[in-house]
């Protein structure tokens, strides 16, 4: 692993040369693979591999890796995206296949400030969040969590937000849960969200899990602490599945503003919604996607969205 970096240095990163991201769990699913409500993806850069998020139930990456022919044992890190068991669903699970064959694979999680938090519901009493008894299990594994309050790289080219100011009041969570904070029981704004951001020579391309922080708020943030480089791919989830006209219009405008090349939009994100940005962003079908379990994006290739999703 590459020497972590502090965001002072973003100006002297270097930019990804090789970048293919290949989801792993979403919605929509064709050949043999299998959907479900939750998010992963294989994200290889210039040779690294790093699995983010591990869908939502426990052995649906790993059948769905298998199909792919992606052998998840050879991926030494991951990525948390949040403490939301869609995404955390599969983590305890994957350790445990992959380990048997590679004790290095799966051995490093990253993760945002505030996903061992605990959660409760209305009223409170039943423990939400999964991360709570997953983290000692998973360290049990041998695993070790590595924990990001700020922007680092972790590899070159590499970054991860670690949290996200809220500059803008982008309210895309269900408000359902509470959290357990110094101060008393509190709404739980997801603060551990963080994204996943690399440089390239053609500009930064943005993986989110759900983008509880606000897209805009992400890619606003990345472009101040990395560089303020056009957004050549925005991949994930961005949780617009039920937003409102007149939230899409203004996070259609923000996001024009960042020049976005492509946009594979998975998960929570929304069949209609994807469709809506793709018409109001001028992009077009081949650079604008509703993703599919095994669709890729590469830089220089763009999109592949599969059979379903073409």
């Amino acid at each position: 692993m590459s020497a972590i970096v502090p965001a002072a240095l973003a100006a002297e990163t270097q930019a990804v040369r090789n970048l293919k991201i290949t989801v792993l769990s979403t919605m929509l699913a064709d050949g043999d693979e299998l959907g479900e409500w939750g998010f992963a993806a294989l994200v290889e850069a210039d040779g690294r591999r790093i699995l983010f998020d591990t869908g939502d139930r426990t052995d649906l990456v790993l059948k769905n890796a298998k199909t792919l022919n992606i052998d998840l044992a050879t991926v030494p890190e991951l990525v948390l995206s949040h403490w939301h068991s869609d995404h955390t669903g599969g983590f305890l699970t994957l350790r445990r296949d992959v380990m048997t064959r590679a004790a290095s694979a799966l051995a490093r999680a990253h993760v945002g400030e505030g996903i061992f938090l605990s959660r409760t519901g209305v009223p409170p009493g039943v423990e939400f969040n999964q991360m709570v008894r997953l983290r000692p299990e998973y360290e049990q594994t041998g695993g070790t969590f590595m924990v990001h309050a700020k922007p680092i790289q972790i590899h070159p080219g590499v970054w991860l937000t670690g949290q996200v100011p809220r500059k803008h009041p982008e309210r895309n969570w269900s408000g359902q849960a509470r959290v357990k904070t110094p101060g008393g029981i509190v709404e739980d704004t997801i603060p551990d969200d963080i994204a996943l951001v690399i440089n390239t020579e053609q500009g930064l391309v943005v993986v989110t899990g759900c983008g509880h922080a606000g897209v805009i708020n992400i890619i606003e943030h990345a472009r101040h602490f990395l560089r303020p480089a056009r957004v050549h791919a925005l991949i994930g989830g961005v949780h617009l599945f039920n937003a409102s006209e007149q939230t899409l219009g203004w996070t259609a405008e923000k996001l024009r503003g960042f020049g976005i090349d492509h946009f594979l939009g998975a998960h929570c994100t929304g069949i209609e919604t994807v469709f809506d940005l793709r018409q109001r962003l001028g992009l077009t079908r081949a650079s604008c996607v509703v993703a599919a379990v095994g669709a890729t994006f590469e830089v220089g290739r763009g999109i592949d969205p599969r059979v379903i999703a073409k």
